[in-house]
């Protein structure tokens, strides 16, 4: 057990015993009777605190000879979809202008109330919401392909031409005849062992990457659009391939920079300020006066610290690796638990 980067026994018991979500990702419980190790999370029976052992990760519980858990699978990456749901995604991916119904589903072999649940505790909206959303998004591609907007609605299997541009303003902000030029930046989840994040991205260029729990992903959102005058849609990017290749290459450490494709979207300032977090190597870490100092504004230690936390590209542009001049962990959007784990994931690749 690496007990250097783990909090007191009793804190973690307490946390396992509430089924603390913040927990998720800092440690794994594995109970000595059973052999069996599970996530802060798990809804199985809990055991005498005497049987139970703390871990910092599952590869150490695997090493010390405990199997994974069947009911809360600690060796899936966190915000994964469940198999049972594999059959809807698919079919949503390979017609994305369909127009779902509970029956639909329903032959799918899956219950209607359970994909509802499902997205609206991992998307945020209704199964529903999220197939109008991506036939919309499939109508606003036809549009700027240079279809006029009248058939545009009709693909999407809207059946008025009114009913669409209602709800794309809806979406959108606008009318889908102002948006003929506006930029397309899908949206999707990528799960990961500190938790699902969102990225946003354009066919070739990764714009956003931010644990989905995040309380100011909403007004990246809004900032995003409103410098771009893009639109936001569900869907599918080239650019995502490459981030989930390299997250999961980096959680398991083998990587400690990255090379997929982003731009930072801010002014003259915050651009020098991502830039340099840039520089600041894995497993090391700099205070805002040090990152203050190295771009020649010594006093600007408040503003660097509120354009580290304005970083819209976590884990790749590292606003973790800035500390407190004391060298403690401060102001983290993703929360100081992820920035602690991230750095002693970073320390321990070294």
């Amino acid at each position: 057990m690496n007990t250097q980067t783990l909090p007191r026994r009793e804190e973690m018991m307490d946390a396992f015993l509430r089924r603390d979500p913040a927990y998720e990702g800092i440690f794994i419980t594995a109970v000595r009777t059973t052999g069996i190790f599970c996530r802060t999370t798990c809804t199985a029976r809990k055991p005498n605190p005497e049987n139970v052992e703390f871990y910092g990760s599952t590869r150490d519980a695997l090493q010390a000879g405990y199997r994974p858990c069947r009911r809360c699978r600690p060796l899936r990456p966190l915000g994964e979809a469940p198999r049972w749901l594999s059959p809807v995604l698919e079919a949503v991916d390979a017609d994305p202008t369909r127009r779902w119904k509970d029956q639909d589903l329903r032959k799918l072999g899956v219950d209607p109330a359970r994909v509802r649940r499902w997205f609206q505790a991992h998307h945020g909206m209704t199964f529903h919401g999220y197939s109008r959303a991506r036939r919309l998004g499939a109508a606003l591609g036809q549009i700027q392909e240079g279809h006029d907007v009248t058939r545009s609605a009709f693909d999407a299997g809207y059946d008025s031409l009114s009913g669409f541009s209602e709800a794309f303003r809806t979406l959108a902000g606008a009318p889908p005849s102002s948006l003929k030029d506006a930029p397309v930046v899908h949206a999707t989840r990528i799960p990961t062992p500190l938790g699902p994040m969102v990225a946003a991205a354009t066919d070739d260029t990764l714009l956003l990457l931010e644990f989905v729990d995040r309380r100011a992903l909403p007004s990246q959102f809004r900032r995003l659009q409103r410098s771009l005058g893009c639109v936001f849609v569900p869907g599918d990017s080239p650019v995502f391939v490459q981030v989930r290749t390299e997250l999961d290459e980096y959680f398991r450490g083998d990587r400690t920079t990255f090379e997929v494709a982003f731009d930072l979207h801010g002014t003259d300032f915050q651009r020098i300020v991502w830039e340099t977090l840039l520089t600041i190597p894995a497993g090391e870490t700099r205070s805002y006066a040090d990152i203050a100092r190295q771009i020649g504004r010594p006093r600007a230690v408040r503003a660097v610290a509120k354009t580290n936390g304005d970083n819209c590209l976590a884990i790749l542009v590292p606003c973790h690796r800035v500390v407190g001049s004391d060298g403690s962990l401060t102001g983290y959007g993703g929360g100081l638990w992820r920035k602690r784990r991230l750095l002693s994931l970073e320390r321990a690749g070294r």
